[in-house]
């Protein structure tokens, strides 16, 4: 199955940051893909290391029931990102400006992602951004 950086991207996004559903977003990645959040610190709410697409779903079910953004929702207008391509067709990268809506303020998420693709499907993902902007 082949699928384009920017379709496993979009469907990603919709999964998870649009959606919020841990049974799709699972279904981006291989069975054996890993999700890791470097910057993320042992012990926080945001899952910092998944391994294989049983525990990236329920992992990512268990952090979606909490109200971690409360009311702020991602504006898709004034969020924006670009894909960049490498000179290895299985890896590319996404940066994303992200802004959420708030009461008066607008908060800017800014993050890298580092995908590495397997038959379709992301095999590895690196998702590096601030981790006290998700609490």
């Amino acid at each position: 199955m082949s699928r384009t950086p920017q379709g496993i991207f979009e469907s990603y996004v919709y999964a998870g940051a649009l959606t919020r559903n841990a049974d799709a977003l699972a279904e981006n990645f291989t069975a054996d893909g890993v999700f890791e959040a470097p910057l993320v610190p042992a012990g926080a709410a945001f899952p910092r290391r998944l391994v294989g697409r049983d525990e990236i779903r329920s992992a990512m079910a268990a952090y979606y029931e909490r109200q971690v953004r409360g009311d702020r929702s991602p504006n898709l207008e004034k969020s924006g990102y670009v894909l960049h391509t490498t000179s290895d067709p299985d890896v590319f990268i996404a940066e994303i400006d992200t802004v959420f809506d708030g009461d008066g303020d607008d908060v800017v998420v800014s993050l890298v992602q580092i995908f590495r693709i397997r038959d379709g499907k992301i095999a590895r993902l690196r998702d590096y951004f601030t981790p006290e902007l998700m609490n």
